[in-house]
């Protein structure tokens, strides 16, 4: 006779949405998370491979919000070049609509300055390194988030470790000053964009120079050192 407490209707579901613009990445995610062998747990993962397409499902599904874990890239495509959106900005509007939803990271930025502005605006519950990321890696990643959060890779908790005093924290403005530059906008036009004065952005371009250490270097310089960083 057969253990009620081991029947097949003990099993739970741990939905995943796994957003990355790589869609060859993405199905390898899906085809390793679901095969990953976890006790009282069935894993299903959908995927999508835009920032609009995962916002429309986050947005839609508010009031009953199907989904255990979200696993987002950092770097996807911006839908238009006036709106550089982000997995960081993904996050953060996951954060306001679904407080409940864990959110991980999978990324190629390891530079400590990109993932701790990661964990101060979104405050994610686990971020993995790409480079890291491997079968076990994931299973544990999963496991970890679901009972004891939260989960880290090498890489990335040595870029915690390593966390500056001076850290670089960018508003919304700051990003749109380094988008616009790295569209070739001139400083002298920036105002048409952002709502600041002249002198307002100089001063702030000066200290994103600063920030990203390249004080006395010119406006290609902060781009390719804000690009390197995941920023732009």
């Amino acid at each position: 006779m057969s253990n009620p407490e081991h029947t097949e209707e003990a099993t739970k579901t741990l939905r995943i949405l796994a957003v990355d613009d790589h869609e060859i990445t993405i199905l390898g995610y899906k085809f390793i998370l679901e095969d990953v062998e976890f006790d009282g747990y069935n894993i299903i993962v959908d995927t999508a491979t835009t920032f609009e397409s995962a916002k429309k499902i986050i947005e839609d599904s508010v009031d009953s919000f199907k989904y255990d874990i979200l696993f987002l890239d950092v770097q996807l495509f911006a839908p238009n070049e006036d709106q550089p959106y982000t997995g960081e900005d993904l996050g953060i509007l996951a954060r306001k609509l679904v407080p409940e939803t864990k959110i991980v990271y999978m990324s190629s930025f390891s530079d400590n300055f990109r993932i701790n502005s990661i964990l101060k605006t979104v405050d994610p519950d686990g971020y993995l390194v790409k480079t890291d990321i491997d079968p076990k890696s994931l299973e544990d990643a999963v496991k970890t988030i679901v009972l004891d959060p939260p989960y880290y890779s090498s890489k990335a908790l040595g870029a915690i470790r390593k966390k500056m005093a001076n850290d670089i924290e960018l508003d919304e403005k700051d990003r749109k000053i380094l988008f616009h530059l790295s569209k070739g906008t001139k400083t002298k036009d920036l105002e048409k964009f952002i709502r600041l004065s002249p002198s307002s952005i100089e001063n702030r371009k000066r200290h994103l120079k600063t920030l990203f250490g390249t004080e006395n270097e010119n406006d290609l310089a902060l781009i390719l050192a804000a690009k390197n960083k995941g920023f732009i």
